[in-house]
């Protein structure tokens, strides 16, 4: 890995620590020569620190510590970015980020998606929100609702209609999200169940 550390007048290089599981931003640190080669014999992430001028390994005094998983030079070679594993709160004020955010598992859209869902069910507005007139109806009604659209991606899977088919999958997902939170679980429970079955 051959990084300059020559770029800046202080030998160092911003370290951007990212989870290796959820791929949250933890935190940014600065490393010199020394805390990259200390963080690599001792696989636990070592940084320079500016302001006690020595090495520091994250969570020496805490136990929080980095566990090193992978680590990545961006395409000017004075960047790293370096996935973890976490052993704790990465933040010394005891959130799970510096930006004081949850270090759990993004989807994305379907993130919103499962929150916007759960907002419907909460406001119990069945009048204006189809999402909570469905979960009016009670357990057995959404997961006819699942049972239902699972069907037509069937039977629209074994046509030629393109648009067809991705128009019920939509339907599908988004209904079995709501069998999800109607069930008490998430799109997380379903990664860990797969992650599990792994060999």
């Amino acid at each position: 890995m051959n990084i300059d550390f020559n770029k800046n007048s202080d030998g160092l290089v911003p370290a951007i620590i990212q989870d290796a599981t959820t791929k949250n931003v933890l935190m940014l640190g600065y490393m010199n020569e020394e805390a990259l080669v200390k963080t690599q014999e001792t696989k636990l992430v070592t940084f320079f620190s500016r302001t006690k001028k020595r090495l520091w390994t994250k969570g020496e005094e805490s136990g929080n510590v980095l566990h090193l998983v992978d680590l990545k030079l961006d395409c000017d070679n004075d960047s790293l970015l370096i996935q973890v594993s976490p052993n704790g709160p990465t933040c010394h004020k005891g959130s799970a980020t510096c930006w004081n955010e949850e270090n759990k598992p993004n989807y994305g859209f379907f993130s919103s998606l499962e929150t916007t869902i759960a907002e419907r069910v909460a406001n119990k507005d069945i009048e204006k929100s189809y999402v909570a007139s469905l979960f009016a109806k009670g357990i057995n009604k959404v997961a006819q609702k699942v049972g239902e659209e699972a069907v037509e991606v069937v039977i629209e899977a074994m046509d030629s209609n393109d648009e067809l088919f991705l128009y019920e999958s939509a339907d599908l997902l988004f209904h079995y999200l709501m069998l999800l939170q109607a069930k008490g679980f998430t799109l997380q429970d379903i990664e860990t169940e797969l992650k599990n079955r792994q060999k």
